[in-house]
């Protein structure tokens, strides 16, 4: 494809892109590896528990937020006091951080809002394990349990930040592995969810850990795309769109809002 425009990428969240009118193969919404905490501080057991995600990544790119249910913790990786030593991540994909979430005594929740335009998908790329906190009311996975989490995409007419409380479009489920309580082994999941219902290409994905007591997610990587499945290529930045009038940020802001949906 001549005359690309690449995405820019700072600390591992897509900042800004823009793209023509003209349909493209995928569009990087939000790319995010949780490796640039603002203000990250250790509560104790190499966890980040008294901030919300959005204070520790709200407007990664600018004008980005998180909706939030209950904690959603943020976990130092490479600490030495959880479980008095330290977590252990043998294959290196958590890099320094990644977010914990909750399922048994309370269901925590995570919610994103992303604009689509006329692409008939909103493609999901993650990494998510088993993992334990030992701390803060932990540990909480019971021996050889398995990490399930949904995911689900909701219409969002308004582009309002929130959990998800429209229409259902599509969901899925993502199963991980057991793991001992203090050892990351990471699930690669890539998921194709149908947003062709959505009444105006605004949408909002629902992250729910279903089963496993506690996990842990990382590397998330949302892309538009009229195929299942496809996030692009991640070491390239993805299918990088040709330079146009449109803007498009991590939460639409600024982006397909004036793309009206195309006829169903």
């Amino acid at each position: 494809m001549k005359q690309l425009m690449r995405i820019s990428y700072y600390g591992g969240f897509v900042a800004l892109a823009c793209l023509s009118a003209t349909a493209q193969a995928t569009v990087v919404l939000y790319d995010q590896n949780f490796e640039n905490p603002t203000g990250f501080v250790n509560d104790g057991g190499d966890v980040n528990i008294f901030r919300t995600v959005n204070q520790l990544y709200g407007n990664q790119p600018p004008g980005f937020t998180f909706a939030q249910a209950n904690t959603v913790e943020t976990l130092y990786i490479n600490g030495t006091s959880a479980f008095g030593t330290g977590y252990s991540d043998p294959s290196g994909k958590g890099g320094n951080y990644a977010l914990g979430m909750l399922s048994s005594t309370q269901n925590d929740l995570l919610g994103l809002a992303f604009d689509v335009g006329t692409f008939d998908y909103l493609n999901v790329r993650l990494d998510i394990s088993s993992i334990d906190l030992s701390v803060f009311g932990g540990p909480f996975v019971a021996s050889g349990a398995v990490p399930v989490f949904s995911f689900t995409l909701y219409d969002n007419p308004t582009g309002a930040t929130a959990l998800g409380g429209g229409t259902p479009l599509a969901s899925a489920q993502a199963t991980g592995t057991a793991s001992a309580r203090d050892v990351f082994d990471w699930t690669e999941v890539i998921l194709g969810l149908d947003a062709t219902g959505s009444t105006n290409g605004k949408v909002i994905l629902r992250i729910d850990l279903l089963e496993g007591d506690y996990a842990s997610l990382d590397n998330i990587r949302i892309v538009a795309s009229n195929t299942a499945g496809d996030i692009g290529d991640p070491d390239g930045g993805g299918t990088v769109p040709l330079p146009g009038t449109l803007s498009l940020l991590g939460l639409g802001l600024l982006g397909l809002g004036a793309v009206r949906r195309k006829a169903k």
